[in-house]
């Protein structure tokens, strides 16, 4: 398996496809496993789909210290130098997608496009105004179940129980076995820089043509559709009946959503409207 040293640590990255570049970023507990999967696949007839594994996340190593947002990027920006990318698409999902926002404010030369996936809340998780008392508990059960020597039947079950659309058991419990292998930095430290996380005064700021991808049932819908108003330069696609992975609960829609956006860019009020004065005056 392919890893390449980035600011001292070895990063695990995968890739199929050719054409324009897309760097893939998976959410907090997860791997690359959710996009070359099912997603990358779909897209790698147009597009050269490269997948990553944070550190202490995946197959990549699981180092002391580092697991903070700005540190992601950093080790985005190491990659997209290793594999010779001046620019590409970033994709990330939940804390990806917060990560893919500090990135277009830190590193905008770098970013053909922007797609951000059910991300965590511009303004962090703490004070929780946008997430529920649920989506708090369950927080702290997946802290219960980490030390919990039946943690991974119960992780299995609770799983379950919360899906939405149809899944395989076998997806069911890669995603956990996946969710238990992160290190102990990155289950802990990566939680406090998301509640630290802060960005919602710079949105306006980001130029770069965003995607953002919603699911109706995810708790983080509401602040999704928030940061939404604030990016100059976005369009938003929620999917009814899907939570918090779009990409997981309808695979085969979401690629056509990535691939529709990356042909034809951000789509909205203010583009049509200058679509109409464009035709006005000729």
């Amino acid at each position: 398996m392919p890893h390449t040293e980035v600011n001292g640590f070895q990063l695990f990255h995968d890739e199929i496809g050719e054409g324009s570049p897309i760097l893939f970023h998976h959410g907090y507990t997860s791997s690359h496993d959710t996009w070359l999967n099912k997603i990358a696949p779909q897209l790698s007839d147009t597009f050269r789909c490269i997948v990553m594994d944070s550190r202490g996340a995946g197959d990549s190593e699981h180092t002391i210290d580092g697991y903070t947002i700005e540190q992601y990027v950093e080790d985005v920006i190491g990659l997209a130098d290793s594999l010779g990318l001046e620019k590409f698409t970033f994709l990330g999902h939940s804390m990806g997608g917060g990560i893919g926002m500090q990135l277009a404010i830190n590193h905008p030369e770098r970013l053909e496009k922007l797609i951000l996936v059910a991300p965590i809340p511009s303004g962090g998780t703490t004070p929780p105004a946008e997430l529920t008392a649920v989506a708090k508990a369950m927080k702290e059960r997946q802290r219960q179940l980490r030390n919990d020597p039946d943690r991974r039947d119960k992780m299995i079950q609770e799983r379950q129980k919360m899906q939405i659309r149809e899944t395989s058991i076998q997806d069911i419990e890669n995603s956990v076995d996946r969710a238990l292998s992160i290190s102990e930095g990155h289950f802990e430290q990566s939680i406090e820089t998301m509640e630290q996380f802060n960005v919602t005064n710079q949105l306006g700021n980001i130029v770069t043509p965003t995607l953002m991808i919603s699911g109706a049932a995810d708790v983080l819908a509401k602040a999704n559709m928030e940061d939404l108003q604030r990016l100059p330069n976005a369009t938003i696609h929620v999917f009814s009946r899907v939570g918090h992975s779009p990409h997981n609960d309808v695979p085969e829609e979401f690629a056509k959503v990535v691939n529709d956006f990356l042909e034809h860019g951000v789509v909205n009020p203010e583009t049509m409207q200058n679509r109409a004065l464009e035709s006005l005056a000729e």
